[in-house]
């Protein structure tokens, strides 16, 4: 990976692209960049690669904007939804050990399960609300946090619940914002080693990766107000499909040499 510019230069293209979307829809760079990435690399390493630039785009995302300072977003948020914010922790922490315990095959097959789960989902214009309560909310929090820690598609099950706790567009991107960036805390805690194991050209391309995402992001928060979101989502699922495909078939292929 450290010398091989074409490689560098489609991680390049697929954060730019994940960044912008996140930047006019509030998700997006997360699943997609784990996902292409998925395909590259082994998921455990992909999702590693995803972190630091994730964790960035998550905290901007989560307390800025919004009429609010940080500090008043930090507090308004997180005073409100602290129960869906540590459930989502908790489940992070499990999901993001499931990486060392179970093999890969497994989690690229539930990745490719929850990819096509949101693309069928979004093209038939379903859009699953649960109700808004609170044994509701602990178990999306759970759940939401496993799947987000083992294969950092936690937004796939959490935005299922925040359809039905609001009706306030920066409301769900906010609070499902705060809930990714604790998931990604968890996965730093859970993955400390292999973190820790990366070489400093990986170190530097995380750096390089990050900002790029952060550029992207404003352009894609510029972008809003112009961009068609319904083609733009058009186009993400295309690229979605296909990646999905292309990781159920790594996950089933590995799982027949076993």
């Amino acid at each position: 990976m450290d010398s091989d510019p074409i490689q560098t230069l489609m991680l390049i293209a697929i954060f730019a692209l994940a960044s912008i979307l996140h930047g006019i829809s509030g998700i997006g760079l997360t699943l997609i960049a784990t996902t292409a990435l998925a395909s590259l690399y082994p998921l455990p390493h992909a999702i590693v690669l995803v972190i630091f630039p994730s964790l960035l785009l998550n905290a901007m995302t989560w307390l800025i904007g919004g009429g609010r300072s940080i500090w008043q977003n930090f507090i308004h948020y997180g005073r409100r939804y602290w129960l869906l914010a540590l459930t989502s922790l908790l489940g992070s922490l499990l999901g993001a050990q499931l990486l060392l315990w179970v093999n890969s095959a497994y989690i690229l097959l539930i990745l490719a399960a929850v990819i096509g789960f949101y693309v069928l989902s979004t093209l038939l214009g379903k859009q699953i609300r649960l109700p808004n309560t609170k044994p509701v909310l602990i178990i999306v929090g759970l759940s939401a946090g496993i799947i987000g820690g083992a294969t950092n598609a936690m937004s796939t099950i959490l935005m299922m619940y925040l359809l039905s706790a609001s009706e306030d567009k920066n409301t769900i991107a906010k609070v499902g914002n705060m809930c990714y960036f604790l998931g990604k805390v968890a996965q730093i805690i859970v993955l400390r080693e292999p973190i820790l194991a990366l070489s400093s050209n990986e170190w530097q391309l995380i750096a390089l990766l990050s900002i790029l995402s952060l550029g992207a992001l404003f352009i894609g928060i510029r972008l809003r107000r112009h961009v068609p979101q319904a083609r733009f989502r058009q186009l993400i699922l295309l690229i979605l499909t296909v990646l999905g495909v292309r990781i159920g078939w790594q996950g089933m292929s590995a799982l027949l040499t076993l």
